[in-house]
């Protein structure tokens, strides 16, 4: 099983590389997570970079998996900072790549994630995924309540606009670990 850690400072100039490819290679592979197409060596460093930052201004938590000391994935947490809205956040990028699909990586950092919102006073989380995706599904298997569909939300690679389907997901005191 993979191990789950919670980035909370900066990360080994191995794991930072580890984290572009990641990035690189779970667009290449179709994920639906801002990019069309693969971003450059330079892109996904910046796209890092300002993850990291905000991280650091305590506006998201990072999780990262490891299988055997490499990335096998990371998963990341949008927290509101204003006082009528603490009580929620958003789960987004949820990455494995594709050497370690189907092993419940995917999985283990959502519960990870899931138990440190909850810690942290979080009883809302919610998701936009794409619609018929298997995030989707482990989302459901998972708890996740759906909310509706976006059509035409995300632009494919290929340009067709594909819909998006939101979810929610009530945390109890249960899920704060």
């Amino acid at each position: 099983m993979p191990k789950i850690s919670e980035l909370t400072s900066p990360p080994s100039l191995e794991l930072f590389s580890e984290l572009v490819e990641l990035l690189q290679d779970a667009v290449a592979g179709g994920a639906s997570i801002g990019w069309t197409e693969p971003p450059s060596t330079k892109d996904a460093r910046n796209y890092w970079s300002e993850v990291l930052e905000a991280v650091g201004r305590g506006e998201r938590l990072l999780f990262v998996a490891t299988d055997n000391h490499v990335c096998a994935g990371a998963i990341q947490l949008a927290v509101s900072p204003r006082p009528s809205t603490r009580h929620r956040a958003e789960v987004q990028k949820l990455m494995v790549h594709s050497q370690f699909r189907r092993r419940g990586i995917g999985r283990a950092l959502l519960s990870a994630l899931e138990a440190a919102a909850g810690a942290r006073g979080v009883t809302l989380l919610l998701v936009d995924l794409p619609s018929g995706s298997a995030a989707e599904q482990m989302c459901r298997r998972s708890g996740f309540q759906l909310v509706g569909q976006v059509p035409g939300f995300t632009r494919t690679a290929k340009g067709s606009f594909e819909p998006v389907s939101i979810y929610y997901r009530q945390l109890h005191p249960a899920a704060a670990g």
